[in-house]
């Protein structure tokens, strides 16, 4: 398992391994912020380490960056280009159907995988709590670099460098896991009314809540499952305790529980 350490300490590991000069350079996934990321994180008022959130759009084929600023709320960060992602619209409902992930996932410093064979790579933690209520199958979902796809959101190599630097930033600023939205489209009422007739249209309906929510107060919901649907609380305070008690993985996936994040093992891809 790629563990915190493991992530983060990789060069102090090289030195006391082969010493510096053995290293031949900063590894990929500790590469620093550019000098241009960090000018625009001081254009935005944001401070390295800050808290991240990321959104996901296939039809636009774009992946947003947010990062939190001192007032609590999040700045978009930057957008990136997918340019490659499998599938149609609509959830991965099983192992082997290429379908790309749709819903509500957590990322932990555990799940960042710096020896993908794709460039670099993080497990967005599918299935969740939902898919698993759903009895949805299929593993190592990703995102990553090198433009390819087959159920993961593929972006180039300098991008998940990018993502990744501040995604290491963030853990070591203190946030313990950063969620991943991934929707069909940007859920506006005009664009899911398009898809009124798609058998889809109540699962995307759902989704909406948790788009809306961050749309109106700039700052992601926690996320939770209910009687096999997504509920959304505005703050820890806020979740019932019934949501707190239940494990992830109890045999009951019908439990109410909060989206805890990836349980399938060592990162893989």
């Amino acid at each position: 398992m790629t563990t915190r350490r493991g992530f983060i300490g990789s060069v102090a590991s090289c030195s006391a391994m082969l010493g510096l000069a053995g290293c031949f350079g900063t590894p990929k996934h500790l590469k620093p912020l550019s000098e241009e990321a960090v000018a625009l994180l001081a254009s935005k008022g944001i401070s390295p380490g800050a808290a991240m959130f990321v959104r996901v759009f296939k039809q636009e084929t774009q992946m947003e960056v947010w990062l939190q600023k001192p007032a609590g709320d999040y700045a978009l960060f930057k957008t990136y280009d997918i340019c490659n992602w499998s599938g149609e619209l609509g959830p991965k409902l099983r192992e082997g159907d290429k379908q790309a992930p749709e819903g509500f996932y957590v990322v932990s410093s555990a799940q960042m995988n710096p020896w993908s064979k794709y460039h670099l790579s993080f497990n967005i933690g599918y299935p969740n709590e939902y898919d698993l209520a759903h009895k949805r199958t299929g593993a190592h979902l990703m995102v990553h670099g090198g433009c390819s796809s087959a159920g993961c959101y593929a972006v180039t190599n300098e991008s998940v460098e990018e993502i990744f630097a501040l995604a290491r930033e963030a853990f070591e600023g203190g946030q313990r896991k950063f969620p991943v939205h991934a929707f069909p489209f940007r859920l506006s009422r005009e664009n899911l009314a398009v898809y009124r007739h798609s058998s889809w249209y109540g699962f995307w309906a759902n989704l909406k809540q948790g788009y809306d929510f961050f749309e109106k107060h700039k700052r992601p919901p926690l996320v939770g499952v209910d009687n096999q649907r997504y509920v959304f609380f505005a703050t820890e305070d806020a979740v019932p305790e019934e949501f707190k008690v239940v494990a992830a993985g109890d045999a009951d996936a019908n439990q109410p529980r909060l989206i805890s994040g990836w349980t399938n093992g060592i990162p893989k891809q």
